[in-house]
């Protein structure tokens, strides 16, 4: 046992099921640091935080606080310990004043009453430890999003949080809102806090944590001197590489379109506030182009802009050389742009419906439900694609909720392609599905290029973005760093790239 450490997580193991989300990973707090918790998606970084605040019980494995073995029922036995915890999604009451929030559940008393003035003045000394300058009495939802994050800080402070978990919390923030945030962090630290954070953004990690624990695939990478690590070894640690190369994916390269031929889809300059700077990109006849970057890079926001689900606030498209406006999805749908997204859970598939309506759900949009497409042509593109892709089981009637991740896929994409797109933007189409799926799915995107088909191709996999792009964008913290073509697309270079933007720093 470390008996410096403040926290102390040992050989913690969970599982949901048949899916072992934790695998003996161990994590060390001590006061008075900045420890980042790094990984990928899927890595299983919620998942520990959840274990350390109570929110999962452990399969296996130990948690001492302060030397002592602990097993927290919940979040609140968390909270009675010194453990406190800021989301991503700020988790307080925006009708509520800045001092109610504050001291909720615990607000001044006197003669049983809720002593108002005394939770002003309370709330005004814990926002001045921190030095914040905030009226204790305004609304909290009249605030940004960055300030509101702040008093969710300032509330762990007066329940006198010793341990400190800040998830994803500079994801919706600016830099002058991320510089705000980290002088806080700093003060905490100097006090003694030990502070758990969590972020996908390398540069600042690199600038406010002293040590960092990498996870990947639900086990422990290694725990490092934030001092001691480059850049590039980080990424290294968080992605790892793909062993396992599918022969049966190797294509040339497309061949380059003649000058005159305009680009399926070209953006300049396409961006949006708080999900993404300004990218330039184009996409031409059976082009793959990867996007490359860890999570929270930008990948999905774009294709997101691209296909129309979100809004952008700068930049134009075309598509065939024509100027377009995106506002909706269902107006990229006209334009020939068909978008499998990230989240198939949420996004895509609808469980509840057969494997037949799947398919035919994005071509009966297309048409309008007034004219419904008759059930023969349904039965018939719904066998049609099933044998194509090899969906199991082969019943068109079956609930989709019932197949496997890697048959759910497949679904999503025959959906699709009976569309016959012009481009098609993949959104990690590979993620959580086993070898055999993900191979048939790689060699589907192969095999559309061939066909002349443009393809967007988003995946974590580095060695899969390699494999099957003809060029890579590469993004790195919400902005383009740089565009691989040809022998250039390599994946030292690629992460490299990741790691450094295109800078000096390794």
């Amino acid at each position: 046992m470390d008996r410096s450490a403040l926290v102390e997580m040992t050989g913690i193991s969970v599982a949901f099921g048949p899916v072992q989300a934790l695998q003996s990973v161990d994590l060390r707090l001590h006061p008075g640091e900045v420890h980042a918790l790094m990984g990928e998606n899927g890595a299983g970084k919620s998942t520990l935080i959840k274990t350390l605040t109570g929110v999962h019980p452990v399969d296996a494995g130990e948690i001492r606080v302060r030397g002592e073995p602990v097993a927290f029922a919940g979040p609140a036995a968390a909270q009675a310990a010194g453990i406190s915890t800021v989301y991503q999604e700020v988790n307080l009451c925006p009708n509520l004043s800045v001092g109610e929030n504050l001291l909720l559940g615990r607000e001044p008393r006197r003669a049983g009453r809720i002593d108002w003035r005394g939770v002003r003045r309370r709330a005004a000394e814990v926002l001045g430890r921190l030095h914040l300058d905030v009226d204790p009495s305004s609304p909290l939802g009249a605030h940004s999003i960055a300030l509101q994050q702040l008093v969710a800080i300032a509330r762990a402070v007066e329940v006198e949080a010793r341990v400190l978990v800040l998830d994803e919390p500079t994801s919706s923030l600016d830099a002058s809102e991320v510089a705000e945030l980290f002088r806080v962090v700093r003060r905490l630290r100097e006090s003694g806090v030990a502070i758990l954070f969590v972020s996908h953004f390398i540069e600042q990690v690199f600038e406010i944590s002293d040590r960092m624990t990498v996870l990947r695939n639900g086990r422990l990478v290694g725990e490092y001197a934030t001092a001691d690590i480059s850049r590039r070894q980080l990424v290294s640690a968080m992605v790892g590489r793909e062993l396992e190369v599918l022969e049966q994916l190797d294509r040339a390269p497309a061949e380059p379109a003649a000058d005159a031929e305009p680009p399926v889809l070209a953006a300049t300059g396409l961006g949006r506030r708080g999900a993404i700077e300004p990218v330039d990109l184009a996409v031409r006849p059976g082009e793959v182009v990867g996007l490359a970057g860890l999570l929270g890079s930008g990948r999905t926001e774009l294709a997101r802009l691209l296909f129309g689900a979100d809004r952008a606030d700068t930049g134009e498209l075309t598509v065939g050389g024509r100027p377009v406006r995106l506002r909706t999805p269902r107006a990229a749908i006209d334009a020939g742009i068909a978008f499998s997204p990230e989240d198939r859970k949420a996004e895509g598939v609808v469980a509840d419906l057969s494997v037949r309506a799947n398919i035919v759900l994005a071509m009966q949009a297309s048409r309008g439900w007034m004219r419904r497409i008759p059930r023969r042509k349904q039965d018939e593109l719904a066998r049609r694609w099933i044998e194509l892709l090899d969906i199991r089981p082969a019943d068109p009637d079956a609930l989709l909720g019932n197949l496997s991740g890697g048959n759910q896929q497949k679904v999503l994409l025959a959906r699709w392609l009976i569309t016959q797109p012009r481009l098609l933007i993949l959104d990690e189409p590979t993620r959580g599905i086993d070898v055999g799926a993900k191979a048939q799915i790689q060699a589907l995107v192969a095999e559309q290029a061939r066909e002349g088909t443009a393809v967007v191709f988003i995946s974590a996999e580095l060695d899969e973005v390699v494999r099957l792009s003809d060029r890579v964008l590469v993004l790195r913290d919400r902005r383009p760093v740089a565009q691989l073509a040809g022998e250039d697309v390599e994946l030292d270079r690629v992460m490299e790239l990741i790691a450094t933007g295109g800078g000096a720093r390794a």
